[in-house]
């Protein structure tokens, strides 16, 4: 199962981030566990420039905007392939 981190202090972009990520794992059918990461100091860890933001299985893959719910499915897909495709930023 990913982990997919939602990076933020819980604005609404924040939360569209966690509802188009959510929606891009059951169509693409991937198994994920959705956080929500509020604490500063543990944003920052992710050497995040903006709010909101992605990570995928502990890859940064988005911040500073709400990416498609395609992008996400991609990035998703990516992450669970056998070949590691890294996803692009």
């Amino acid at each position: 199962m990913l982990t997919v981190k939602i990076l933020g202090p819980g604005c609404s972009n924040c939360r569209k981030l966690e509802a188009v990520s959510r929606e891009a794992a059951a169509t693409a059918g991937v198994a994920a566990e959705f956080v929500k990461v509020t604490d500063m100091n543990a944003i920052m860890a992710f050497d995040l420039l903006s709010t909101p933001g992605l990570v995928i299985d502990g890859k940064l893959v988005s911040s500073g905007r709400i990416p498609t719910k395609a992008e996400v499915g991609q990035w998703l897909s990516a992450a669970v392939s056998p070949a590691g495709a890294q996803p692009p930023r």
